[in-house]
């Protein structure tokens, strides 16, 4: 007996220091690199309150336009501008975080699991900042100085930035089965009103409806590179959405990955560089032939100088440039390349997501448009109807719009101007931009007027005027009320007449009854479980693993 405790003692011993050991490991071991600064006097500079939500630091300024967009100008060195970024930006660093925090809560409701993920994270991640180029690592740095310390439970602040801009990678790698369905097209020559090159793109990338409260058009003038707009948030420094002042745009469309082993230079980082490097499309190419990435993307790259828009196709093993031979060219979730046809992955994508769908469905809205202008891309762009105008329900993935989008952007890169979508998602008014005069008039800015070219916007939705968007309103409260019960296995109030409104609100959407389905299979009821996935099942599913795991539900309830 003796033996045998000790014998455990000894293995138990041997566990807690494998533990103590692994926790040094995790809190030292993989703590990211510190920027080597030699001139900090950056963070000496102090932020001057110039009028209502109008902020300055010598040329440098953060205001809020009437469309509700923050709008944004830094110039400088790396470190100095994220310096600057990060002390314009202090409330937003916070509220925004706080937005994040508060989704991933909705998903991990347990803090000490969570701080678990922010150790998996540090290992997971524990080569990253490796493959961030230095300068965005020391833009980085500097704007942690100002974030917020009520979040350092998770990870330290820099730390934590680092690893936010791996969030859309590790987020669509693990979800790869509910890709997030960006949509993007351009048109040139004759498919254009003036001839002019033109290119929309819907960023359905949600992480709730507080996270994309605060955008950002974000103007950035570094001493290398080119000048550039980018359409953003609080905290990133990454590039989704962007143009340069030479007229080459940047977009992101995920495609269907791996689930990665290691972190390696995030998809966003990489399209950053591009949009400060690149003069023409063979270059931006080059820059994506030498970056390693740990996720599969297509970035969309419109130039000015070629006056064409082609898509780089990029998976962790090859890069691939793909050209239309027509003067248009379309962008959802797969490859399009020969170079992809026998890819597994993407082979799987076009067979059961939403994307080839959504692609023709968007091929559709192209032909009868005919010559495309920035009026009827904003048409196209918040189009929710499916193939042959069918009515497939609001929100289904195989739209083009379906009501997530972060936001929503039109690009004329040979007239260097921009129009970005104001709340909510792509409904509100499309605010223009002037590149050119914005970087004439932008250092610095006296007074706190409006920089967008009024006569240019395009009006909001006549949708937000409609009882189908008051449905869809009211509908979403029923769904988090319904999901709630479904989690905790409770009986909803009035659950007769909340599933008779669930349904009456957003009939033709085929999750209305798969949700009902989850809520009585939790509550044991059989019979209702079966009737409302057959239901679910006559309408248009975006996903065919959705429809498959469906049909087995039945069958184990039957």
């Amino acid at each position: 007996m003796r033996k045998l405790l000790k014998a455990l003692a000894y293995i138990v011993g041997l566990i807690l220091l494998l533990l103590l050991l692994a926790y040094a490991y995790i809190q030292w071991g993989l703590a990211p690199h510190i920027p080597e600064v030699e001139d900090k006097s950056a963070l000496n500079l102090q932020r001057t309150k110039a009028g209502d939500n109008f902020y300055r630091i010598g040329n440098n300024w953060l205001r809020k336009s009437e469309s509700g967009l923050w709008e944004e100008y830094v110039e400088g060195e790396p470190f100095e501008r994220g310096v600057i970024t990060g002390k314009l930006e202090k409330e937003l660093l916070y509220s925004q975080e706080e937005a994040f925090v508060e989704q991933i809560h909705n998903l991990v409701p347990d803090n000490s699991y969570l701080h678990f993920l922010g150790w998996f994270t540090r290992v997971f991640n524990r080569h990253l900042d490796e493959n961030f180029p230095e300068e965005n690592k020391l833009e980085i740095y500097g704007e942690s100085f100002s974030a917020p310390h009520e979040f350092d439970f998770i990870n330290p602040a820099y730390d934590r930035m680092l690893n936010y801009h791996a969030a859309h990678d590790i987020g669509h790698a693990l979800q790869s089965l509910a890709l997030v369905g960006c949509t993007s097209f351009a048109a040139w020559n004759e498919r254009s009103a003036d001839s002019s090159m033109i290119i929309g793109r819907n960023l359905d990338f949600y992480l709730g409806d507080k996270f994309s409260e605060n955008k950002i058009v974000y103007f950035c003038n570094p001493k290398k590179g080119n000048k550039f707009a980018m359409i953003t948030w609080a905290g990133f420094m990454g590039c989704v959405s962007g143009m340069n002042g030479k007229g080459i745009t940047v977009t992101i469309n995920a495609a269907k990955s791996d689930i990665p082993n290691a972190a390696t230079t995030p998809i966003s980082i990489l399209a950053r560089e591009i949009l400060q490097y690149a003069n023409n499309i063979d270059e931006a190419f080059a820059i994506a032939k030498k970056r390693k990435t740990f996720v599969c993307e297509t970035l969309m790259i419109g130039s000015a100088p070629d006056h064409k828009t082609s898509l780089i196709e990029k998976s962790i093993t090859k890069t691939i440039l793909f050209n239309s031979d027509t003067n248009f060219i379309l962008c959802t979730n797969h490859y399009q390349s020969d170079s992809f046809k026998t890819d597994k992955n993407n082979i799987e994508n076009i067979a059961t997501s939403a994307s080839m769908y959504r692609f023709h469905r968007l091929e559709e809205l192209m032909n009868r448009n005919g010559k495309l202008d920035y009026k009827n891309v904003a048409v196209i762009l918040r189009d929710q109807k499916g193939q042959s105008d069918k009515n497939i329900g609001i929100g289904n993935e195989k739209s083009m719009n379906q009501l997530i989008s972060h936001h929503a952007i039109i690009f004329q890169p040979e007239k260097l101007r921009f129009w970005v979508s104001s709340n909510p998602y792509q409904e509100g008014e499309f605010v223009c931009y002037d590149l050119k005069k914005i970087f004439e008039e932008a250092p610095p800015l006296k007074d706190n007027h409006e920089l967008n070219e009024r006569a240019l916007t395009i009006p909001a939705d006549s949708f937000l005027l409609s009882n189908d968007w008051k449905n869809f309103l009211q509908w979403r409260e029923l769904k988090q009320q319904i999901k709630r019960a479904t989690n905790q296995k409770k009986e909803l109030n009035n659950e007769k007449i909340i599933a008779s409104n669930f349904v009456q609100y957003n009939p033709e959407f085929w999750e209305t009854y798969q949700l009902l389905a989850e809520y009585y299979k939790a509550k044991n009821d059989k019979t209702s479980a079966v009737k409302y996935f057959d239901l679910a099942l006559t309408k248009e599913i975006n996903d065919a693993h959705e429809a498959d795991k469906m049909r087995m539900e039945i069958k184990s309830l039957q």
